[in-house]
């Protein structure tokens, strides 16, 4: 595959980005910084998840209390990149927490030491008891998941931007598919002219006629913003049924659900009233709502990202479907794809859209 650095002015850029979410976001610096020219294209205005998502990533599955896919590699590698990027552009991304899981049965707290001892380290093997989340409440029970946090969701993304921009065109559009023109010298678009093109539009993929064929199971979350001064919770975050995240100045994001049907970024009251009752019968203390948020995260019906050329097109590519891990998994799996596009490395067959070829 041709995708060799521009060295004349037949061709503008390399490689053309539709989307600015956060996988789009962590594949345009990998390519800037491996010496591509680049022009993102995205319209603010059109549904983004990464915009009102906590950015918390988990590296343990709570049903079973195992390690989250490829936790090992994800883990290390996302600090890295954010801790890096961050430095560079003198912003503060992320914040290493851990996740506090209550006890609510004897069992519980006897799987949870046999996974932390034989298997997993991202599970703290201490049992700790009455931590004190309120003046008047305690939880009696629990451990920790070792090695979580969060990233700055929009503090990344306008980061991102102002260095994207720095360096190259980035365009304020709703993309639009009737304009693209393909040949075998490359595409073109509205007067930009690119080797090649990448597609990272989240969920509205569905929409784009070269990848609508890719089976999306997309999921609409909601999420809180409150403040509440009576809760002791400082740092690390609480999991019960919803998570808690202190924002600090008293101010939590609390969140999410989960919906398949409606898929927009409008917020529901179903919605915020199930996570007032999960807040209120958790923290029993009284919480001041500030803001009430929704987003649809991009899922694929087998929980895995989609990445790769398309099958007939070989300067169209997808870089997709990173759903609730998104931030665990984009910087892992950009570098990925820039060693599958520089060196021919072949794609993890787990998330290479070539698995979706004929079906």
């Amino acid at each position: 595959m041709d995708v060799s650095r521009s060295k004349n002015n037949s061709q503008n850029v390399d490689f053309i980005i539709v989307g600015h979410g956060l996988a789009g976001s962590v594949l345009a610096i990998h390519l800037i910084k491996a010496g591509y020219k680049i022009c993102v294209i995205d319209e603010p205005g059109l549904s983004s998840s990464s915009k009102v998502a906590a950015g918390i990533w988990n590296p343990v599955v709570f049903k079973r209390l195992t390690k989250s896919w490829l936790a090992d590699e994800l883990v290390p590698e996302l600090i890295d990149f954010y801790t890096r990027f961050g430095k560079e552009t003198q912003t503060d991304l992320i914040t290493l927490r851990n996740i506090i899981k209550p006890f609510t049965e004897d069992q519980e707290k006897s799987l949870w030491q046999k996974k932390a001892q034989i298997e997993n380290q991202f599970l703290d093997k201490t049992l700790y008891q009455d931590l004190q989340i309120n003046s008047q409440e305690k939880i009696s029970s629990y451990s920790k998941v070792l090695n979580a946090g969060n990233l700055d969701m929009l503090a990344f993304l306008e980061a991102s931007k102002n260095y994207i921009c720095s360096k190259y065109d980035y365009v304020s559009d709703k993309f639009d598919y009737e304009f693209l023109e393909k040949d075998d010298f490359g595409i073109s678009y509205k007067g930009h002219h690119a080797k090649n093109i990448i597609f990272a539009e989240g969920y509205l993929i569905s929409q784009n006629p070269y990848f609508n064929w890719i089976p999306m199971k997309p999921a609409k979350g909601e999420v809180l913003t409150i403040y509440c001064e009576d809760l002791l919770i400082e740092r690390d975050i609480l999991n019960k049924g919803i998570f808690i995240m202190p924002l600090g100045n008293h101010q939590y994001k609390v969140g999410a659900t989960y919906e398949w049907n409606e898929l927009n970024d409008q917020p529901t009251e179903k919605a915020k009233k199930e996570l007032q009752e999960k807040l209120a019968a958790l923290i029993k203390v009284p919480f001041q709502i500030m803001k009430h948020e929704a987003g649809v995260r991009p899922a694929v019906v087998d929980r895995r990202p989609v990445i790769g050329r398309h099958p007939e097109y070989s300067n169209l590519y997808v870089f997709n479907g990173f759903g609730t891990k998104a931030v665990m998994l984009a910087p892992y799996f950009a570098k990925h794809f820039m060693a599958y596009l520089e060196d021919g490395i072949s794609l993890n067959t787990e998330v290479d859209v070539k698995r979706f070829f004929g079906k």
